[in-house]
């Protein structure tokens, strides 16, 4: 790729790097995540809470990070954020419990939040929309990469050393990224300097977030049914309120426009369905195959890689061919893998589950970047950082979502036990029927994909 300025090159850079050693933590803590249970004691549901605290806090925190980089600044909020998830990993590090290591991971998604935001509005305003769609392609390859690479990374350092290790070896990266950012981009990008932060839109959405998320993961509890009800309410309450104001933390305005609300929509159910598939393989290869963290990094790590080759391709063909067409063909490539996945069992020939995995990378390669490029091309210049913050919004409630639906079956189908032996067959089950689930949401988001092709960008 060519870059016509220095500062698109650090901007790439930086955001793509940023992007990489966030997503490789993120999901290197999912390998590892039975050395953690057994060194906390975790019983099968708190472990699933690894994961699904971070994100979210993440899913809480991004939308008003949306207006917050946009009013101070996304150099800025990239800078806060990076040294918050730098700090919180230290701290990871040092948790002496289950409680604290928990908390560390809400703040690294507090973290993660302004990054995700950040990273993606700088990339757009620092680069033409003729050259637009690849350099977000290119970000996304990072995510993808270190996708890849984490698992088999994570899965070597806990192997040779312990889970502590993945920590080690990523923050001196993560400082590296902030040091360039300070040093070598001397531009800020303000679109909403003037605009006063929507402190109550900004409440509002938390809670409701907060509720529906949490409520959903208990939803086989009554409490959960109510926390759930209770989470709506507040979300439809913070429709209404954005609505009225001048200047809202989210423009809901633009869901108006079909291109917008059915892209983000399609990455929504995309994302609910894809992300629970990495857990689920996960456990299907340690527990059910008695595969080392190693060696399962190693198998987890060919969807990855199809998404890393595919993805910048797709990114470039979408500035080229209707990018909501793409989207539709890559989600319906990844509905057929994660089909073959819901069939899993003891008996299932390794290949099987190889040739799933390639599909799978396949077909979320090629829907990723062109579903991005379609929400962010679907507003204008100015609103980046808000149809940023939809974009990771829709990505960090969907893989939310996916592992509270996962831990939600695993309540159903095996209760609150620990995953031994004796629990396998349950185990198994439940993997089943939360993949077939998934497969049911990426059917819904290949119509998603294809609603409002030909419509205009948003007009307020």
């Amino acid at each position: 790729m060519k870059f016509e300025s220095s500062l698109e090159k650090y901007v790439l850079i930086v955001a793509t790097l940023t992007a990489f050693f966030t997503v490789f933590l993120s999901s290197g803590v999912g390998v590892v995540i039975p050395s953690i249970a057994v060194d906390f004691g975790m019983s099968n549901i708190v472990q699933n809470w690894i994961t699904t605290i971070f994100f979210l806090a993440v899913a809480v925190f991004t939308i008003p990070a949306g207006q917050i980089s946009g009013k101070y600044g996304l150099k800025k909020s990239m800078v806060c954020g990076s040294a918050l998830f730098i700090i919180s990993s230290i701290f990871a590090t040092l948790s002496v419990s289950s409680e604290m290591f928990l908390i560390t991971r809400i703040f690294q998604g507090i973290g993660v939040a302004f990054l995700n935001v950040a990273s993606m509005a700088i990339v757009v305003s620092a680069f033409k929309p003729e050259n637009r769609g690849q350099a977000i392609g290119l970000n996304v390859t990072g995510v993808y990469l270190a996708t890849s690479l984490s698992p088999v990374i994570a899965g070597f350092l806990n192997h040779q050393f312990t889970w502590h290790s993945i920590f080690y070896f990523t923050i001196p990266f993560l400082v590296f990224c902030l040091i360039v950012l300070i040093v070598k981009i001397d531009k800020e990008w303000k679109t909403f300097e003037n605009v006063p932060i929507d402190k109550k839109g900004s409440v509002v959405y938390s809670i409701g977030i907060l509720l529906f998320v949490y409520g959903f993961t208990t939803l086989n509890e009554m409490s959960g049914v109510i926390l759930t009800i209770v989470g709506i309410i507040f979300l439809i309450a913070f429709a209404y309120l954005e609505l009225k104001i001048k200047n809202p933390v989210f423009e809901v305005r633009f869901f108006k426009n079909p291109k917008f609300s059915s892209s983000n929509f399609a990455a929504l159910s995309g994302y609910l369905a894809t992300f629970a598939i990495v857990m689920i393989v996960n456990y299907h290869l340690q527990y059910i195959r008695g595969f080392s963290s190693q060696t399962s990094g190693l198998l987890l790590m060919i969807t990855p890689v199809f998404q890393v080759v595919l993805a910048p391709l797709a990114g470039r063909l979408s500035d080229k061919v209707n990018p909501q067409k793409l989207s539709a063909i890559g989600i319906a490539i990844g509905a057929v893998a994660i089909g073959i996945i819901a069939t899993l069992n003891e008996h299932t020939p390794l290949y099987v589950l190889a040739i799933a995995l390639a599909l799978q990378g396949i077909g979320f390669g090629i829907f990723s970047s062109p579903n991005n490029n379609a929400i962010m091309s679907s507003v204008p210049p100015k609103d980046t950082p808000i149809a940023s913050a939809s974009v990771a919004t829709m990505r960090v409630i969907g893989q939310t979502l996916s592992l509270g639906m996962l831990t939600l079956v695993f309540a159903f189908v095996m209760g609150n036990v620990p995953i031994i032996p004796e629990y396998y067959p349950l185990l198994t089950l439940s993997c089943q029927i939360a993949a077939a689930i998934c497969t049911v949401l990426c059917v819904i988001s290949v119509f998603a994909s294809l609603v409002g092709i030909n419509s205009k960008p948003v007009k307020l």
